[in-house]
């Protein structure tokens, strides 16, 4: 007969775990859709817009920029960076929680040994029969499952992963965002060292023209005024080599910082070395979708909070759980491990949810409304990426005519001055007119090497703009 009863329970039990794998297919989370964004196709604000799928960010930074120097600091600040080291420990804290979400379907399990000592009443129903007290020594094993019958778990899975695909962009980016501030930072560094370059020729330049206005002057072709107009200019070049000088102290600190170590003199070439091999391809604006790192961050959030809605939904619903505990019990130590000491107790319950302070609807609706929050950051992540790339484009562009200009400017400057000088020598013209040529050349021939500056920068922000660098 008891083992008529106990084979009668065990067919309990083996029915509710069928009925709990069956319900397990029954599932109300929702599986996530991209959303659609009608605005895609219009992101670059260009009037050549590609349909050539192939984009410019695919293309390796080593490939891009072949400054060997460049390489080398590049690479160095994707290893030592700080900023690239957050995001790694971020990864591996996402990841751990990725692998918890995993185990989510695993039941869980404890086992331990246990001492109880209880003390009766003597009057109560113990009391009287045991006097003074009762030892209890048991180890025991416990089990909790529950039944992922609305897909809660699964949810609550994907939500996980979601998070650490969303830290994995977040590294990406950060490596993206790195290589294009080292890269702007060096061709800063070559800009001003170009420009450090002409000033120190105007210092010389201006040095010898001191004497010769003086002997000018004794010639009484020119005024006094005309000396110290002369020793102004020429102090005023000296003032703007210490300017070039702090500025190039300030950036090669800045490189040191992006290299993770303290600032120094750094090795480079020159920015006429500096050329791009590569077309400059965009791509089809979708392609963001796939190469910004923000972008695909952005999305993953949105997946993220579409997961957490499914399991606030699912929280509504009846929760099917199994618990269990079995071990060994006994009232004396020495038969703790005998085979009359082993017991087992099976629980297997349905749960509905009926009062809770409203806390499960609120989550839901909380859950919902940041479900929407995320779809319009990833709505506006794109638009900014669309607008980014557009700037960057138009910029390049005008740079790139911009500097033919300058380049026309600088050379008829530089005649003038030339023209300017002479006719003063022969007393054709007065000191004025070629002050005004002297600074107006310097000042063309600084602005011609910011304008190659910035075609390079134009460049870069392109290639980050669009996803490039963190394959």
């Amino acid at each position: 007969m008891k083992s008529f009863i106990k084979n009668k329970n065990f067919g309990k039990v083996i029915l509710l775990l069928v009925v709990a794998v069956t319900l397990q297919s029954c599932f109300v989370a929702k599986d996530y859709v991209r959303p659609e964004i009608e605005e895609t196709e219009t992101l670059y604000r260009t009037e050549n817009l590609q349909s050539d799928s192939l984009s410019i960010a695919e293309v390796s930074w080593k490939e891009l920029f072949t400054d060997q120097k460049l390489q080398q600091y590049i690479e160095e600040g994707l290893e030592n960076n700080m900023d690239v080291r957050i995001a790694i420990q971020q990864m591996i804290a996402a990841e751990a929680y990725a692998k918890q979400g995993k185990a989510g379907y695993l039941p869980t399990v404890s086992v331990g040994p246990n001492y109880t000592r209880q003390e009766f009443s003597e009057n109560s129903q113990f009391g009287s029969i045991f006097s003074g007290g009762l030892d209890t020594y048991d180890v025991t094993a416990n089990l909790s499952w529950e039944a992922d019958i609305w897909g809660k778990i699964r949810s609550n899975k994907r939500a996980t992963q979601a998070s650490y695909l969303q830290s994995v962009a977040g590294h990406q980016a950060v490596k993206t965002q790195l290589i294009a501030s080292i890269t702007n930072t060096y061709y800063s560094l070559l800009a001003l060292d170009a420009q450090l370059e002409v000033a120190k020729e105007t210092i010389a330049t201006r040095e010898s023209s001191v004497e010769t206005i003086k002997a000018l002057k004794d010639a009484g072709q020119v005024t006094q005024v005309a000396v110290d107009q002369d020793i102004a200019q020429y102090n005023n070049a000296k003032a703007l080599q210490v300017d070039i000088e702090l500025a190039i102290f300030k950036a090669e600190n800045t490189l040191g910082i992006l290299l993770g170590r303290a600032g120094e003199h750094f090795e480079r070439t020159s920015l006429d070395d500096q050329k791009f091999d590569q077309e400059l391809k965009l791509g089809v604006p979708a392609s963001l979708l796939s190469n910004r790192p923000d972008v695909m961050a952005a999305e993953y959030g949105l997946i993220k909070s579409f997961e957490l809605t499914n399991v606030a939904k699912s929280n509504l619903y009846p929760s099917l759980k199994l618990t269990a505990s079995g071990g060994f019990q006994s009232v004396e130590l020495d038969k703790l491990l005998n085979a009359n000491s082993l017991f087992a107790t099976i629980v297997g319950g349905l749960t509905q949810p009926l009062l809770n302070n409203r806390s499960l609807k609120t989550q839901r609706e909380v859950a919902i409304a940041q479900q929407e929050q995320s779809l319009l950051a990833f709505k506006k992540t794109l638009l900014v990426a669309g607008n980014e790339v557009s700037n960057a484009l138009f910029s390049y562009e005008s740079e790139t005519k911009k500097f033919e200009f300058r380049k026309n400017e600088v050379e008829a400057l530089r005649i003038a001055e030339a023209n300017s000088e002479e006719l003063l020598k022969n007393g054709y013209a007065n000191y004025l007119d070629l002050l005004t040529a002297r600074q107006s050349a310097l000042s063309a021939e600084l602005n011609i090497i910011d304008s190659k500056l910035q075609q390079l920068v134009s460049v870069v922000d392109l290639y980050e703009a669009l996803g490039g660098g963190w394959r």
